[in-house]
């Protein structure tokens, strides 16, 4: 399936389905939920439900219940891994069901191994039907295990069983050993002290994972000779995860022992250290079926025969398709994952194509162990140098959303650690990704803000308050009014704008700082309050003056003031006489950028408008500054870049009433013609959908307008048929 392409109607129609239970249910007197009206699912859809709603993190013991209707809802293939489900609930849920296949492992509860046997063998159809049981990382037993006696043996259809990192002893390989139709078992990290039982099942045995059994007392000659009688094994893992030297040569010894084996097709030894190329290459050699070998950490892999290009797949740390090998193999070995990381690490360093299939492996490593601080530190250094510079451009966006994801938990999992929180900032601090790739900006943004109050290394500060700036300028409004509501994102952002300020720099993140407050104040009352409240406006007057030289300060500055007074209940705050000489200084100054110049036009434009406090201030400053609002605008030419964005109109349309002043006016029609000459396609549109065209109409028909109005709403006018209708003739807009 493409990953970049659309979901199917059916991945859709399921998650929807996963997200709105509460709405769709009704509950049980016991608080479980189930459907109003359910249909009767396909088998293959209840199955994939039942899967959607563990990935998604919704299945629980209230909504669990919904598999209860065993008439419409018929489970066979139950996946119910790492989900929040109780004994009780999985009694009455799904054991009965007809189940063939089954994963619980990672369950987060008190359900043992013993309870879902309990449930399953009281059920006939699981006694006879089920072939697949998965039950890694659970407990065998609680402290006061339930009455009656269940066992393994009773699952009479079971070939694959998988019991990794339990607490199974010799008893229950014992048990599991007598299991008639047995072909594959998972006993990785368990109790077992003698793998001898198995010699029960050596008439159909095909696949044994036996990694990381650290508790096995047998000497090395008679587990060769276990192995030596599992005629028919074809998967064979003994691989070790402590990483440490063979003492007893066991993988030597099995990798000389003549005709041991015979049907092998994988073997996994990694973890094992003191393995030669050559007794390796000589047991291959003697398997001609042989597809996979595990040699990570061994000493081997460097011979041609090894280097996993061929039919024969190696999991190494020898070249790139090894190590990519090993991160499929190993995605939930943690102490494998970090050794293969720290080798990839070396080999990404100079990357000059990308690699979107090696960051794949390496976010699925990532999302496998969110809590090691190990592995995620040095995965989010092989991050960096798969997404640098160009390489970035060439990741599909949905991979890249998935890893930006993984990096704000790994800064949320570990925000004490400089290295890991450095390593992130690298990555995330991409225009690209944070303009174009998908991911929860809201989120993100939010996760910065808080990182910057208790982070003060002046790199990393400046990486935070640049990604801060571009996260804030790409959410919708209702997000930046959600975001403006935190007082604490303002006074944290005020902050950092007063330390660079003490110094008189003007750097990076002075100029991030004072970005990121204006789109936080964007159409944002909310923000614009708390800016008053938390001194903004004091710092900024004095800003405006130490860096008056400073034309992108000095726009930065008056944009967000500009912000405040399009808030009518805030313009008395703005009503400050020295506030206002300054802007009109600004205003009338030919040497100062038209950008400055009009922001100064804007604030000065709001706080004479007929809307809002009335002007308490010198009436002859009054009259001033609406002669040179008008005499000015007519005097700007239109900027070559783009000056600024606007999601709205909205704040113009108050100012073009008849009854404003023609500076006034002038100032909003200016702005307006600006953005609608450099982007039709998005400001026309807008100014229809909004009305604003019927406004310029009054505007321009009214017999009181000024004519310099009537031809600047006449020109906007204008702009707008020419989008309308680009091919005919240009006609009066009526």
């Amino acid at each position: 399936m493409d990953e970049e392409g659309p979901s199917s109607l059916t991945d859709i129609s399921m998650a929807w389905v996963c997200h709105n239970l509460e709405t769709l249910c009704v509950a049980r007197e016991d608080g479980s939920l189930q459907f109003c009206h359910c249909p009767l699912f396909p088998q293959e859809l209840a199955d994939q439900l039942l899967h959607n709603m563990a990935d998604e993190g919704v299945l629980n013991n209230k909504t669990v219940g919904i598999f209860r209707n065993l008439e419409h809802l018929r489970l066979r293939r139950a996946y119910i891994r790492s989900s929040h489900i109780s004994a009780e609930a999985f009694k009455l849920a799904l054991s009965p069901h007809k189940l063939q296949e089954l994963n619980v492992s990672h369950v987060h509860s008190d359900i043992t191994i013993s309870n879902v046997l309990h449930s399953l063998t009281a059920n006939k159809d699981c006694r006879q039907g089920l072939q697949v049981l998965l039950m890694n990382g659970l407990n065998l037993h609680l402290e006061a295990s339930e009455p009656g006696q269940a066992s393994f043996s009773m699952l009479r259809s079971l070939k694959n069983l998988s019991l990794a990192w339990t607490d199974l002893n010799d008893a229950g390989l014992e048990d599991i050993s007598s299991l008639p139709m047995l072909e594959s078992l998972d006993i990785s990290g368990t109790n077992i002290t003698d793998l001898t039982p198995l010699l029960n099942c050596q008439s159909q045995l095909r696949s044994l994972t036996a990694h990381g059994l650290q508790k096995l007392e047998m000497p090395t000659p008679s587990l060769l000779s276990v192995f030596g009688k599992l005629h028919l094994l074809r998967h064979l893992d003994i691989s070790n995860d402590r990483l440490v030297t063979d003492g007893d040569n066991l993988v030597q010894q099995l990798l000389e022992h003549s005709g041991i084996l015979p049907h092998l097709v994988s073997l996994d030894v990694s973890g094992w250290r003191g393995v030669s190329d050559a007794a390796v290459q000589a047991f291959v050699e003697a398997r001609p079926g042989m597809r996979f070998i595990g040699l990570l950490d061994t000493g081997a892999g460097s011979s041609e025969l090894l280097s996993g290009d061929g039919n024969l797949k190696v999991a190494g740390e020898t070249n790139l398709t090894q190590l990519c090998e090993a991160l499929r193999r190993y995605s939930d070995r943690e102490s494998f994952i970090q050794e293969v990381l720290v080798h990839l690490y070396s080999h990404t360093s100079d990357m000059e194509e990308p690699q979107p299939n090696i960051l794949k492996l390496v976010s699925a490593g990532m999302q496998q162990h969110t809590k090691s601080l190990h592995v995620q530190l040095v995965a989010t250094a092989c991050v960096v140098n798969l997404t640098t510079l160009e390489l970035v451009l060439g990741m599909p966006l949905h991979l890249m959303g998935t890893v930006v994801q993984q990096l704000l938990t790994a800064m949320k999992n570990f925000p004490n650690h400089q290295q890991l929180q450095k390593n992130c900032l690298l990555t995330l601090c991409s225009d690209h990704i944070l303009q174009v790739v998908p991911f929860d900006r809201y989120e993100a943004a939010k996760l910065m803000m808080v990182w910057l109050g208790n982070h003060e290394d002046p790199t990393l500060q400046r990486m935070a308050v640049a990604i801060v700036s571009i996260l804030v300028s790409k959410l919708s409004t209702e997000e930046i009014s959600e975001l403006g509501a935190e007082t604490f994102i303002m006074k944290q952002l005020l902050s950092i704008t007063q330390q660079k300020a003490s110094l008189g720099v003007v750097d990076a993140t002075l100029k991030f700082a004072l970005s990121a407050l204006w789109n936080l104040t964007d159409e944002t009352p909310n923000a614009c309050r708390h800016f008053i409240q938390c001194q903004g406006l004091e710092l900024y007057m004095e800003l405006l003056e130490s860096y008056y030289s400073e034309s992108t300060i000095q726009q930065k500055l008056l944009g967000l003031l500009n912000n405040v007074a399009e808030v009518e209940e805030l313009r008395e705050e703005l009503m400050d006489e020295d506030l206002i000489e300054h802007m009109l200084t600004l205003l009338l100054n030919p040497m100062v950028e038209v950008g400055v110049r009009y922001f100064a036009g804007g604030i000065l434009a709001h706080l004479t408008s007929i809307r809002g406090p009335a002007w308490g201030l010198d009436a002859e400053l009054h009259h001033t500054v609406l002669e040179k609002l008008h005499s000015s605008v007519l005097s700007w030419s239109s900027p070559e870049r783009y000056l600024v964005s606007y999601r709205t109109f909205q704040p113009f349309y108050s100012l073009l009433h008849v009854s404003q002043c023609s500076g006034v006016q002038l100032w909003a029609l200016w702005a307006i013609q600006l953005v609608c000459s450099q982007n039709a396609a998005q400001y026309c549109s807008m100014l229809q959908t909004e009305g604003g065209t019927e406004i310029l109409k009054v505007l321009r028909s009214h017999p009181d307008t000024h004519s310099d109005v009537k031809s600047l709403a006449e020109n906007i006018l204008r702009i707008l048929e020419q989008h309308l209708h680009p091919a005919g003739p240009v006609q009066d807009f009526q």
